[in-house]
């Protein structure tokens, strides 16, 4: 699991078929004194979070294929909370 913070979301015309009605949040990753580290990635996003939101993340492939529901599915980042300070 991993913090980090909604920066935005993101739009795409052309995308799996597996993403097709989720939405996609981009997301700085924060390390322990929440500072950002390494780059920004999408996650899918079933919660609602906003930008500014702290989020946990979760990267296990079998979870977001769960999530999806398809097998097949590339997806590997997702939001699994959202943190109420």
């Amino acid at each position: 699991m991993q913090l980090g913070t909604v920066i935005g979301h993101a739009t795409a015309t052309l995308k799996h078929p597996s993403f097709t009605g989720l939405r996609l949040v981009i997301v700085q990753q924060l390390n322990n004194a929440r500072q950002p580290e390494a780059d920004a990635i999408i996650a899918i996003d079933k919660l609602g979070s906003r930008p500014g939101d702290l989020v946990v993340l979760n990267s296990d492939g079998k979870g977001a294929r769960e999530l999806i529901g398809d097998e097949k599915t590339p997806a590997r980042w997702w939001v699994i909370g959202i943190v109420d300070e």
